[in-house]
């Protein structure tokens, strides 16, 4: 039976460019995806204990195969987009001093202090 799952607006465009260049459906795009990254995740030099152990800084990233290395930049670069609930707080706090920097609307640098009242930052 068919089923429905929702995706990032990042990975369909992806999967719709790759979909067009390999003349497949979406959902046959998706599911050769799938088959290769069950295929490398079963082939023995793969694993997600060991990038888990990298992200965590308890191995060093040159232990990981290039498919493991693959995996664990995608999965760093996403966590170093994620401020964690200390960094907010320590950069609401530095905008209530006046003192916090960020970028505007329009990628500028700034300071809290610059922006106008109604800002959204």
């Amino acid at each position: 039976m068919a089923q429905s799952i929702k995706l990032a607006d990042d990975i369909m465009t992806e999967v719709r460019l790759e979909s067009e260049l390999q003349s497949r459906s979406l959902s046959g795009q998706i599911a050769h995806w799938m088959r290769i990254g069950m295929a490398i995740e079963r082939s023995g030099r793969f694993s997600h204990d060991r990038v888990n152990a990298v992200l965590a800084g308890q191995a060093p990233a040159a232990a990981l195969s290039d498919q493991e290395h693959a995996v664990w930049l995608e999965k760093f670069i996403e966590k170093m987009g994620e401020a964690t609930p200390e960094e907010e707080a320590f950069f609401a706090e530095r905008r209530k001093l006046g003192r916090g920097v960020g970028l505007d609307r329009t990628g500028r640098l700034v300071r809290a202090a610059d922006l106008p009242a109604d800002a959204d930052h």
